[in-house]
């Protein structure tokens, strides 16, 4: 069937239904693609977590963790926190935002990317500073998988968060200059900080479950 286009100097208007449907599809589709990128990482954590506790149960030859080397604990601990710092702020900022104090979201959220940014800068330096190669065993080689995977996931995490603040200004300018166009990006940007924050859920889990494995069982 062929589609009907309409020119875009014939005057047409769209009704506010049509205008309603279109904002509740690109809310829908922002929350489904939110949610499939944390698929997406899920399958490959669990993919470490899967070597790791394969690794670990084989233990072959004795090389899963020859003499009981361990990847740095105050390093690891301090991103952890860090990370649940981030997830925090942004916590308490989507409450803020719900409540139309924007003021203590852009506060919250400038204060996590500066901490997601300081997790992420000693995520990277932890890699140069590790007293073994991965080459060593089982537990190096799964932990600088871990390591290479955590930096891309917080990236992510970080840039989607600065992105968000960097549009706000433009949210904010949208609904002084035309209403009915900021009800359809006031609607969107909601839907987008509520799935950052809920990403920024997913990062501290993953930074928790695995720092309990490589910091704290070995």
């Amino acid at each position: 069937m062929s589609q009907v286009r309409v020119p875009a100097d014939s005057g047409y208007v769209a009704t506010p239904e049509e205008l309603a449907y279109e904002a509740r599809a690109a809310e829908n589709a922002l929350f489904t693609a939110s949610r499939v990128m944390i698929g997406i990482f899920a399958f490959a954590f669990a993919a470490l977590a899967f070597a790791y506790f394969y690794l670990r149960s084989t233990n072959s030859a004795g090389l899963w963790r020859p003499h009981d080397v361990t990847a740095p604990v105050a390093t690891g601990t301090a991103i952890m926190a860090l990370v649940l710092a981030s997830t925090g702020l942004l916590a308490f900022g989507l409450r803020q935002f719900r409540r139309n104090d924007t003021l203590d979201w852009d506060v919250a959220g400038w204060t996590a990317v500066a901490s997601g940014l300081l997790a992420l800068g000693l995520q990277c330096w932890e890699l140069t500073d590790l007293p073994f190669s991965p080459s060593t065993g089982g537990y190096t080689s799964v932990f600088i998988g871990w390591a290479v995977m955590d930096i891309i996931l917080l990236v992510s995490g970080v840039y989607w968060a600065e992105t968000l603040l960097a549009r706000h200004a433009r949210v904010r300018k949208a609904a002084t200059e035309d209403s009915r166009s900021a009800g359809f990006a006031s609607a969107h940007f909601r839907v987008n900080v509520e799935s950052c924050t809920y990403f920024w859920g997913f990062i501290a889990f993953v930074s928790v479950f695995f720092w309990v494995f490589f910091y704290i069982a070995g």
